[in-house]
């Protein structure tokens, strides 16, 4: 029962955060997002179920009781964890807090109703890593978008509405899509399920048990259901060229919000691709593994040449986690142990980089309340601590050996390269391993110019270090980008045992 314990408290914490006292509510919202820190280290600690949680029913921590009948389908309180998803859970659990933390300076009004809707997006995020039961995944996966719609719309800069409304506009009209495609293969399978469980609709796709709907056959209905799902998780994802609110979501969301939307919320859509398309329907998966890679190495690519152009320093993480989370596309379809565990590794090593990159970027607007690269130079000598840990990041983005980045992308390219899934992906390895060159360029272009050189500053406010509670969440993030590149089998293990299963029997 920890998970419900987890879900539960996280909720009751949400409401209690909500009606304190604003003076009190960031510290209260810190202390209470602890609980879940040390409910998801000890999960992981005990953590005992070497398979996955859709092929062969290995699952740690679950509960599965029928919750009520609907439509012939029998609704189950399914929830549990496996080497896929454990890792999302302690990613989730550590941001939040290291978010809450870090919003202490920028979030000076209304402060308990951001702190409160921070821990209610929190206990959604574990609801979606944890649901194994369709419909409980679908309410947790919509909620979601509630809190991070409010925390734009409110506490967003000065196109904050715009960018909240694009948000959620995009997301919910993708999920849509998603969810079509998802219930016409619910009914292609007939009276072969009698529930909705991720697992039960896995293991009956895969065992050829689809039939035809509507006069369309089985086999055309797989495919269309596989694209339609795919569109909708890649938006969340995004993939090019699914990716355009994210600039704008990011550039106009407070930084906390930032850091858990590019932390967090973006591996929504990637642990989505993989629990169901290349789960459920690995065949569709390999035949469109062209268009698919070409997609991967697209937002590789272009993401990165687009950060190349900017001069906010928002916009060049916003941009930087197009190219990221190409990779990830990347490692899945290639199909491969590595190719499959080194995307969801990725997942957990790119969360904790990319929320880095934006606490910092936070951290330097609170001081000198500008973003712009032009505006400001040499504040490395005024801000020391940050602008060293600021780099250490950069490096991290560009997968520096000995951190969490390098681990990712090495098993990544190594899986990719090792497919068979098609004859071309040594190629399309080979040209997304070039953006690696992109991200190293833009990245040292802005701490160059940024960072060092003779001090200027084109402004009225006093550039010093950053107060101890501002540079505490960047130093306990670069620690632990350093000790999962260091000891990548943390997590990577437990990964393998996971994704093994889902490779096994696809030609």
């Amino acid at each position: 029962m920890i998970i419900e314990a987890l879900l539960g408290f996280t909720f009751v914490a949400a409401l209690a955060v909500l009606i304190a006292p604003n003076e009190y509510a960031g510290r209260l919202a810190a202390v209470l997002s602890l609980v879940p820190v040390v409910g998801s280290l000890w999960m992981w600690s005990r953590f005992d179920a070497s398979g996955n949680a859709l092929m062969d029913g290995t699952i740690a921590f679950q509960t599965d009781v029928v919750w009520f009948t609907l439509g012939g389908f029998d609704l189950h309180w399914f929830v549990g964890v496996d080497g896929i998803s454990l890792p999302l859970v302690v990613l989730t659990t550590i941001l939040t807090t290291l978010s809450i933390v870090s919003a202490w300076t920028p979030i000076t009004e209304r402060e308990s109703q951001f702190y409160g809707l921070m821990l209610f997006m929190e206990a959604n995020l574990l609801g979606v890593f944890t649901a194994l039961d369709f419909f409980v995944w679908f309410v947790f996966w919509e909620a979601v978008l509630v809190p991070m719609y409010f925390l734009i719309g409110v506490w967003g800069g000065a196109r904050r509405k715009y960018a909240a409304i694009k948000f959620f506009v995009y997301t919910n009209i993708a999920s849509i899509v998603m969810f079509i495609g998802f219930i016409a293969l619910v009914f292609g399978l007939g009276d072969s399920i009698g529930s909705l469980r991720l697992s039960e609709i896995a293991m009956a796709l895969r065992g050829g048990e689809l039939g035809s709907l509507f006069g369309i056959p089985a086999g055309t209905l797989a495919t269309a259901a596989f694209v339609a799902m795919f569109i909708g998780f890649a938006v969340k994802v995004p993939v090019v060229p699914f990716h355009t609110w994210l600039p704008d979501a990011h550039v106009e969301a407070p930084t906390p919000a930032s850091v858990m939307l590019a932390g967090v919320l973006l591996k929504m859509g990637t642990y989505a691709l993989l629990r169901f398309n290349f789960t459920m329907l690995p065949e569709v998966a390999i035949q469109l593994a062209v268009p698919i890679a070409v997609l991967a190495v697209a937002s590789v690519i272009y993401g990165a040449l687009l950060a190349l152009a900017q001069s906010d320093l928002k916009r060049i993480v916003a941009y930087s986690s197009v190219s990221s989370m190409g990779y990830v596309t990347l490692g899945l379809v290639a199909y491969t142990l590595y190719g499959v565990g080194g995307a969801t590794f990725q997942m957990v090593a790119h969360g904790l980089i990319s929320g880095l990159m934006f606490a910092c970027v936070g951290v330097v607007y609170n001081t000198t309340h500008t973003r712009m690269v032009g505006d400001m130079s040499g504040i490395a000598d005024r801000m020391p601590v940050t602008a060293g840990i600021f780099v250490a990041g950069a490096f991290a983005y560009m997968g520096l050996p000995l951190m969490a980045g390098f681990a990712g992308e090495f098993f990544i390219f190594k899986g990719a390269f090792e497919s068979t899934t098609f004859g071309g992906m040594p190629l399309f390895t080979a040209a997304a391993m070039f953006g690696i060159v992109i991200v190293a360029g833009y990245l040292l272009f802005a701490m160059q110019r940024t960072l060092f050189g003779p001090f200027r500053f084109d402004g009225e406010y006093t550039i010093k270090e950053a107060p101890v509670h501002d540079v505490a969440p960047l130093a306990v993030l670069l620690a632990l980008i350093i000790v999962l590149g260091v000891a990548p089998d943390l997590f990577f293990g437990m990964i393998q045992d996971a994704v093994n299963p889902i490779l096994g029997g696809v030609s």
